[in-house]
């Protein structure tokens, strides 16, 4: 029987998770396999293709704990979708007339790996399954387990993924300090963007998490610091209808009675409808690999500002992004339990032969488990209907509706 060898890559955007892990698998092999050498791919994919990898050595082994304390990815993140020979042509990382999941195929035969973690979104998971079925189909066995990794909390079929908490709680702890900002002139807009591609849960749940956080305050009655400038007065999300005229009406009389309005939208709200303008005016809109919009030059939060400014009549407009602050942030206890959880289940399950991705799986009641990989996806909706979603927006005091 071929020694075990296992090998683990982070790809994708970061998240509060990647380093929690990194070293909370590192932790468990060296617990109950620790004659199994195991080794990273920086950056992901591209490692693969290239052949650039870290050998975790005992030092590391002893040492993986302090992975925990810490965000970004000690292993390196990247974009590289298999499937796409032109991208991977054009970075460099194939030759021209090379398929790359035969490169990265044997890459993984040549270094002897029996077992891969991937840990990423839906992409870097259908990837993933992208990769096994090939080296499957050429006579290679290779167990594949990923683990869960998105802010926006929208893989199918999983209940939460990984860092997505802690993305909510340290966007609220992000906008603590920007809502300030309602002091420094009369009559301001501020519009936190947050981030989410398709799904407004991030958004959402970082509204509540801020709504909770502010709920403690105390305040000196009659000066201008008080519970309504550090509350929130509208939420948009992808799955929300949009109405801007009567948005618009509803936060200028906000405007009129307090001298400030706070929004916090989702980077996809209105998405579509914006790429769509930009498209019909003859811009080109970039898109990465995976055919998505880059969203970062989209700034739907800037488009948001542009609408309501002058309809607010707001002498000072601002827009603040917390993505890059909440994303990059070690986990929270919340994600640290969880990543354990979904680590030692991954660990079992790869030593056991059994591919897929690890999570609670929504369609048997919330089951963790090792999740069939053509079952996943991305682009889940937040449900509108979630009891804590209305009670934020009872709060808030705004009417919505699916869009």
């Amino acid at each position: 029987m071929a020694k075990q060898k296992v090998a683990m890559l982070t790809a994708g955007g970061l998240a509060p998770c990647l380093s929690s892990a990194v070293g909370g698998l590192i932790e468990r092999y060296s617990d109950v396999a620790p004659e199994i050498d195991i080794v990273a791919y920086k950056s992901g994919y591209q490692g693969v293709l290239l052949g650039d990898r870290i050998e975790i050595n005992r030092d590391m082994r002893e040492k993986a704990a302090l992975l925990h304390r810490y965000g970004g990815s000690p292993i390196g993140n990247s974009r590289v979708k298999l499937t796409n020979a032109a991208d991977c042509v054009k970075r460099g990382l194939v030759k021209e007339g090379e398929n790359p999941l035969r490169v990265a195929a044997e890459r993984l035969a040549d270094d002897g790996i029996t077992i891969l973690h991937t840990i990423g979104g839906d992409d870097t998971n259908t990837t993933a399954a992208d990769l096994a079925a090939y080296l499957a189909a050429n006579g290679y066995n290779l167990t594949v387990v990923g683990l869960p990794k998105t802010v926006d909390n929208d893989v199918v079929p999983i209940r939460q993924s990984l860092g997505a908490w802690t993305a909510a709680e340290v966007g609220a702890h992000f906008f603590d300090n920007v809502s300030n900002e309602q002091t420094a002139a009369p009559r301001t807009l501020v519009i936190h963007e947050v981030m989410g591609r398709h799904c407004g849960w991030l958004t959402a749940a970082t509204a509540r998490a801020y709504l909770q956080r502010t709920s403690r305050n105390q305040y000196v009655d009659g000066l201008m610091m008080d519970a309504h400038l550090k509350s929130i007065d509208a939420v948009y999300l992808p799955e929300m209808a949009f109405d801007l005229d009567a948005e618009a009406a509803r936060l200028k009389d906000v405007m009129d009675r307090t001298g400030h309005a706070t929004v916090f939208v989702s980077e996809g709200a209105c998405l579509d409808a914006i790429v769509a303008e930009r498209e019909a005016a003859g811009e080109t809109v970039k898109r990465d690999a995976f055919g998505h919009v880059k969203i970062d030059t989209i700034n739907v939060g800037a488009w948001f500002q542009k609408q309501f400014a002058n309809l607010l009549n707001a002498e000072r407009s601002l827009v603040q992004k917390s993505g890059y602050f909440a994303r990059s942030a070690p986990a929270n206890g919340d994600d640290l339990r969880l990543i354990q959880s979904m680590v030692d289940l991954a660990v079992e399950s790869a030593l056991n032969k059994i591919s897929g991705v690890t999570g609670h799986d929504e369609a048997q009641n919330g089951k963790l488990r090792t999740i069939e990989f053509p079952r996943i996806k991305g682009g889940k909706a937040f449900d509108l209907s979630t009891a804590w979603f209305a009670e934020v927006m009872d709060n808030i005091g705004q009417k919505y509706k699916e869009a």
